[in-house]
């Protein structure tokens, strides 16, 4: 028989959506471990290396265990960088349950998966990702760190389709960055730029897990 396929989990809890179009839904979070960027900004160094091996029937029941306490009809996947795992198995079993599945990516990295939502971080410097994330994607969530520039929102703005916005989220909602982000959402929207909007991290202001 050969051996189970195991993915290498950070984290798996319940929380709210905190950024984003889901903004404040009720939802369980898979923290896969491992990335393939590490950015100096990242607020979860923590899964960029180690996490517990785990088999995707673990994962599973880690998952109706928290849909008990705290129902939720969304599972986030995020990171780390969720994409650089074998997440597909996962993600069928999900969905098979019933249960609607959301992945956060950088989209540097693709699986074809069938994901119920998309949301691509482009990150610095190059800010790139692939052109078929770009298509499926719901929502783009730009990290305003020091080094953002209204040169970068012009360029994603292009590539990715007009329907999906394109939120200017501050980093780790610092006041610097939130000045920032207003600047550059004055700038984009007054040279005519369609749906650029100004996003927050809810769950660090309420002080949610």
């Amino acid at each position: 028989m050969p051996p189970r396929p195991m993915l290498r989990i950070a984290e798996i809890f319940a929380s709210v959506q905190g950024e984003g179009l889901r903004l404040g839904e009720a939802t369980i979070f898979v923290r896969l471990a491992g990335c393939n960027l590490r950015c100096s900004f990242c607020d979860t160094k923590s899964a960029w290396d180690g996490g517990r091996p785990a088999t995707v029937a673990r994962v599973l029941a880690a998952v109706r265990g928290l849909q008990k306490k705290r129902p939720a009809s969304w599972v986030c996947l995020t990171g780390g960088e969720p994409m650089i795992q074998d997440i597909g198995p996962l993600v069928g079993r999900l969905r098979a349950e019933g249960w609607k599945v959301q992945i956060e990516t950088n989209g540097t990295v693709r699986r074809p998966i069938p994901f119920d939502w998309i949301t691509v971080s482009p990150k610095p410097p190059g800010y790139e990702s692939d052109p078929r994330l770009r298509r499926r994607a719901r929502e783009v969530k730009l990290i305003v760190t020091g080094e953002l520039t209204l040169a970068a929102v012009r360029r994603l703005r292009t590539e990715f389709p007009v329907r999906v916005p394109i939120f200017l989220q501050p980093e780790s909602n610092a006041e610097w960055s939130r000045a920032k982000a207003m600047r550059l959402f004055g700038r984009a929207t007054g040279e005519g730029r369609p749906n650029i909007r100004l996003g927050v991290q809810l769950h660090k202001i309420f002080g949610i897990p």
